[in-house]
């Protein structure tokens, strides 16, 4: 099934709280931070960023995710830049203080390696990087994300990706979730903050 088939419904596939990551890991934002949301589905986190005043990018490749993310972030009354367009579309010569990529594990490896290289692009010198996603032994798990252990993360794996970045938490865990049918359950999760080298 595609992301906009899985979107379509009324029902927000991963609710509309947002990651407790992102409300963990938003503390090392700076005030009024530009912050790209990447394959930002439904919207949950952009909206929750912009609430707390920062300027936010957001973007999905699924017509019907972004259309619901509008409607998240007008019931919330804020602003949020929302675009419709895959990874590969992107213009990731465009650079924000921060960027942010929450369960975006659709990719099989040789993509995601080149997803992480565009989102380190897309950090301005001094300026963050905050991963979240699934760690491999989710898939015995069973209560979220993609079927294909290589397509998890590992801490080994998020520290090679980003030589020389200054590590600000990096932590592999296990969680019981509640983040609408989309992921429900005790969960295998990594996440990462990581800034870009200033010089």
């Amino acid at each position: 099934m595609s992301w906009n088939a899985r979107y379509e419904g009324k029902e927000y596939l991963f609710g509309t709280d947002p990651a407790e990551f992102v409300v963990r890991a938003a503390a090392h934002l700076p005030d009024g931070a530009a912050v790209l949301c990447v394959a930002d589905g439904e919207g949950r986190n952009s909206t929750y960023l912009a609430g707390l005043g920062h300027a936010v990018t957001a973007f999905d490749a699924a017509e019907a995710g972004v259309a619901k993310a509008r409607r998240l972030a007008d019931r919330a009354g804020v602003q949020v830049a929302h675009h419709i367009a895959g990874v590969e579309d992107w213009d990731w010569s465009v650079q924000y203080d921060a960027v942010v990529g929450i369960f975006i594990q659709f990719a099989p490896p040789d993509l995601r390696d080149r997803m992480f290289g565009w989102m380190g692009d897309a950090v301005r010198p001094g300026g963050l990087l905050l991963l979240h996603g699934y760690a491999p032994r989710q898939v015995g798990y069973g209560t979220g994300g993609p079927g294909n252990a290589a397509q998890m993360y590992t801490t080994d794996l998020l520290r090679a990706a980003y030589p020389g970045w200054d590590i600000l938490h990096l932590q592999d865990y296990d969680a019981t979730i509640e983040e609408g049918p989309g992921h429900s359950g005790r969960s295998a999760l990594v996440d990462l903050v990581a800034r870009k080298p200033a010089a």
